[in-house]
């Protein structure tokens, strides 16, 4: 008996958990179907779904059919959950697509198409809700070659008495047309052999298409017998394999692993290993336990490419890999909003292990704890996911907070490497390292090295910084906002054989992080070189204060008169960007509107800073709709699905997906609302310490260049 994988995804509302009712009744798995709208489908197992009719949880179901054994992964459809079924497709053979039939291909539906290409996942579709008024079957298929992809094919044909398989004479010669061995095979034989179709499917050059109605129980039994005869189960190795892609807590606080499979066989009991060349862990796996919707059984061992979750581990992530499977990259999907919490009554810092809790379910809630501020934010994907959050505090926690309103999470990177020395010498301590910040392309995120010789610091030294380079979000000089597209490389350090301890380099890397920052903002290697820019900061101590400054220097050092002259304490040392770019998440969104409408959207488009490609006429027509497709800020289109709605009076439509992180379009306007002065940071000072006569003491930024005991390593900053 064949095991299958497989998830149902699909748009808010088109039906999918109401497809999973359909298909676990009629394979006898159920007495009677559950519905969304009475709070009874199996799958939706927490009381958070079955009051608000969505799925928010990834949950399984095992269905027995003929000779297939199926796992159903019953993934959520909100877009703000859409993370939760991203790791879920790592671990599918084949996904189950559910499309309306009245709404057509939505703006989500288009997000899941995507990741599904991205992951190289086998797909069937299946359009629900043929039943309604409106449901036009030629419609939706044109729609579906025109947007998706020509082989998306209808094998909801009339059924075979002999083989209970769809009888597919009709569209054979279509199917043959996708490959040249299909064609082959077809001018041969007039027939393409089930097991070419199989390959197809899961090479992803065929896509079979099943229409009915979930709710009526109309089409399940031809999809089910299609994906039965259509699928076949991947090869798995004998050695040992497992992909996690989910975390959760049990009633009893026990925290599960969610995995599937790949390869071998996982035993009860059995010492599991995982992490990477800097941190490992190895750990037994308690329990092994199926689930089946809420019930589960403890085995003693599940096979290859089976689903399952572990008690025992703590060290899990979603995306991991154990055994011979290597871990996932990181999603393409992330939180662009940022909420502050309100505790209210509750301890600050039992909300903060409350949401640590959660954070370690769900990788993509980032959970970030300002020590100076005592404040806690929240990293997430839209208000939705934030309601559950609030609602899961209150039901797992018994803690009752709020949330402060959303803002745009910015992120910030440089344009030019640049050096940065940190020195941390108080007395009977001793380090100093000097960090070369590289810039990456666009969406590279941080990476990591070191061209230090052994011979200069010791190798333990040189770990140790490299994990100080990982271990922190490190913030940026221009609003504080993380650093990203950056490579962090160790050049030289240095130690004290007496006095240095382990904390000491955590200190001057920190500081050399950010000392390079204040560097590149000054304009330093291009504009000037880090000796230029001291000697334009020199003046007397009170000038080495900027926060008791009583008034405000010109980049000269002398203080200006007339106009210029004023009696506030100035915000930065520095102002401008010099070489730091401040960066805004960008949607990639296409646009479906009237034609008559087309000025009034691309007029929007412009407003909002954003760009788009030449208009594309669509319809049955080809001239009653136009599209657009481009990309816009987050910030000024996260509320333009309304406005679409509104002057198009229903018949627009709009649909967006993440797009990365791009320079931000009104970076003075943001820089000046956030108001950050980094100078003023003592979390995250880019100053150095020294000692002098038994006593340490405070050396401004753009003075360590003087005061380092080694010299510039890099060849950028020793030409200047």
């Amino acid at each position: 008996m064949k095991r299958i994988v497989t998830g149902i995804l699909a748009h808010v509302d088109a039906g999918k958990t109401t497809l999973s009712e359909a298909v676990l009744y009629t394979t006898g798995q159920l007495r009677k179907p559950g519905r969304v709208d009475h709070g009874d489908a199996f799958l939706d197992t927490n009381a958070m779904e079955r009051a608000r009719g969505i799925t928010i949880f990834t949950e399984p179901a095992i269905i027995h059919t003929t000779n297939t054994t199926i796992t159903l992964l019953d993934t959520p459809g909100h877009v703000d959950f859409s993370a939760e079924t991203e790791r879920t497709l790592r671990v599918l053979d084949y996904a189950i697509l559910v499309i309306s039939g009245t709404d057509g291909i939505q703006g989500h539906t288009e997000t899941l198409w995507r990741l599904l290409a991205r992951y190289h996942v086998p797909t069937i579709l299946f359009i629900n809700k043929m039943d309604a008024p409106g449901a036009n079957k030629t419609h939706i298929l044109s729609q579906l070659k025109h947007r998706f992809n020509d082989a998306c094919i209808d094998f909801t044909t009339t059924t075979n008495e002999t083989t209970n398989t769809p009888a597919l004479a009709g569209v054979m010669e279509e199917i043959a047309m996708q490959t040249e061995h299909a064609m082959n095979e077809y001018l041969e034989t007039e027939q393409v052999s089930v097991t070419t179709i199989q390959t197809m499917i899961e090479h992803r050059e065929l896509f079979p298409c099943f229409f009915g109605s979930a709710l009526k129980m109309e089409g399940i039994n031809e999809f089910i017998n299609g994906f039965e005869t259509y699928t076949q189960e991947p090869n798995h190795t004998k050695e040992f394999g497992a992909r996690v892609y989910k975390i959760s807590h049990d009633a009893q606080g026990n925290r599960l692993t969610w995995l599937k499979v790949t390869g071998g066989e996982l035993h009860a009991k059995a010492l599991l290993n995982g992490g990477n060349d800097e941190t490992t862990w190895s750990e037994k796996a308690d329990q092994v336990r199926v689930y089946s919707g809420a019930k589960y059984t403890t085995v003693e061992s599940v096979p290859a490419g089976a689903v399952c979750a572990v008690t025992g581990l703590t060290h899990t992530f979603p995306g991991e890999g154990l055994g011979i499977d290597q871990s996932a990259e990181n999603p393409i999907l992330q939180p662009v909003l940022t909420y502050t919490l309100l505790p209210g009554s509750n301890d600050t810092h039992k909300c903060l292990m409350a949401l640590r809790e959660l954070e370690d379910e769900d990788p993509l809630l980032h959970v970030v704890w300002h020590a100076r501020l005592q404040e806690i934010r929240l990293q997430l994907m839209g208000a939705v996911q934030l309601e559950i959050i609030q609602q899961m505090m209150h039901d797992r926690f018994g803690l009752d907070v709020e949330f402060g309103p959303g803002a745009i999470l910015y992120k910030e990177t440089i344009t030019t490497p640049v050096e940065g020395a940190g020195h941390f010498e108080p007395l009977r301590h001793y380090a100093e390292a000097h960090v070369l910040l590289e810039p990456l392309p666009e969406g590279s995120g941080m990476q990591y090295a070191t061209t230090c010789s052994e011979d200069i610091l010791d190798r333990n030294w040189q770990r140790l910084i490299i994990s100080h380079f990982k271990e922190k979000e490190h913030l940026g000089v221009l609003t504080g906002s993380p650093i990203t597209d950056i490579r962090l490389t160790l050049l030289v350090g240095r130690s004290h054989l007496k006095h240095t301890e382990g904390g000491d380099f955590r200190q001057a890397t920190y500081r050399a992080i950010r000392q390079g920052l204040m560097e590149a903002r000054a304009g330093v290697p291009n504009d000037a070189s880090a000796f230029d820019i001291a000697q334009r900061f020199a003046g007397d101590d009170t000038d080495h204060d900027t926060d008791d400054a009583n008034t405000k220097k010109n980049t000269n050092g002398d203080t200006p008169t007339g106009e210029d002259a004023t009696t506030e304490a100035m915000p930065c040392r520095i102002t401008g960007m010099g070489n730091c770019r401040l960066l805004e998440p960008w949607y990639r969104f296409r646009l479906e509107i009237p034609q008559d409408m087309l000025g009034r959207a691309m007029s929007d488009i412009q407003r909002m800073s954003g760009d788009f490609d030449t208009p594309q006429p669509t319809g049955a027509s080809g001239s009653e709709y136009a599209v657009l497709n481009g990309t816009a800020p987050v910030s000024e289109m996260q509320d333009y699905a309304m406005d679409v709605n509104a002057y198009t009076h229903g018949r627009g439509h709009l649909s967006c997906v993440f797009a990365g992180y791009k320079p931000c379009h009104n970076t003075e306007e943001v820089m000046k609302h956030t108001n950050y002065n980094p100078e003023s940071d003592l979390e995250n000072t880019p100053d150095s310490v020294f000692c002098a006569h038994g006593a340490g003491y405070p050396v401004k930024w753009y003075k360590v260049p003087e005061f380092m005991h080694l010299d510039y390593a890099w060849n950028g900053m020793q030409t200047q």
